[in-house]
This record gives C-alpha cells, sequence and structure tokens, in this order.
C-alpha cells in the first residue's frame, strides 16, 4: 500500500518531530511532514480508507487492508480546540487517497509556540518498520512511504 502525503511540506524521519511518543515510534513507525508556504493548508487523506476518527487536529483512515494510518496536525494542537482547524468529513466516511479531510494554518500553530511537523503513521507497527524518507520536499498526494 502506498501512503501519501496528506500535505505539501518538507519529508522528515519522524525522530525530527519535538514529541517523544512520536520519535521514539510508540504510536508506530512512519514520515514527518513540515509544512510548507504560508497560510492555511489542506490535508488530504493518504490512503484510501474508512475515516475511523476525526478529530480537527488529528485522524485515522483505516484501510481496506485493516491498517489505521494516523495523521497528526502538529504536536500538541489538541489544546487548540479545534480552533483554526476546518474539518471537510465526518467520522465513518469513506475516502479516497487525496480527499480534504481538514485545513488548518501551520504559520497560526507556529505563532502559538507550537510545531506545525505532521507525523504519518502506520498504528501499532514496530519501530522502524518504515524507513526513514530521502529528506526533501513532497507534494500533497506524492508517495511518502510504501506499506506491506
Amino acid at each position: 500500500m502506498i501512503v501519501r502525503s496528506p500535505l505539501a511540506g518538507t519529508a522528515h524521519p519522524l525522530a525530527a518531530v519535538p514529541d517523544a511518543v512520536f520519535a521514539g515510534e510508540m504510536v508506530g513507525a512512519g514520515v514527518a511532514v513540515e509544512p510548507t508556504g504560508a497560510g492555511p493548508v489542506q490535508v488530504v487523506s493518504p490512503v484510501d480508507g474508512t475515516l475511523v476518527k476525526l478529530h480537527p487536529h488529528a485522524f485515522v483512515v483505516l484501510a481496506a487492508s485493516g491498517t489505521g494510518i494516523l495523521v497528526h496536525l502538529g504536536i500538541d494542537t489538541v489544546g487548540l480546540k479545534g480552533e483554526g482547524f476546518t474539518l471537510h468529513a465526518e467520522e465513518g466516511a469513506v475516502v479516497v487517497a487525496g480527499d480534504p479531510v481538514v485545513t488548518f494554518d501551520p504559520g497560526a500553530v507556529r505563532a502559538g509556540g507550537l510545531s506545525a511537523i505532521c507525523p504519518v503513521v502506520v498504528l501499532d507497527s514496530a519501530p522502524g518498520s518504515v524507513p526513514a524518507p530521502a529528506e526533501g520536499a513532497v507534494e500533497a498526494g506524492e508517495a511518502l512511504f510504501t506499506w506491506g
């Protein structure tokens, strides 16, 4: 299964995320994307599947294979209580890779003293099971890594 970048930005290994849970791959292995550009950013589904969890700051898409992919928008952004995030889908919706899920403003997140980096994680996968990406620019919808 190809896991696509949910937004445009710069790919980094999870070790670059300023959060011990993500950096230590405690919820699973994956890749992080640092958003680029100014203003609001549309975040899209990285895979085909069902939105089994949807919060303004994070969502999980369950692929047909049973694999859950978590997209977390920034670090400690749960504390924003949805402010600055716009949902474009509903929990339980069937999505195709590239479908809009959330819009948020990374600049506003950074202005609030938080990191805007976005971990993209294969839930419950073993640490190190997703190879570190070639760091560099990625576009929304571009292949980020292959799983399975």
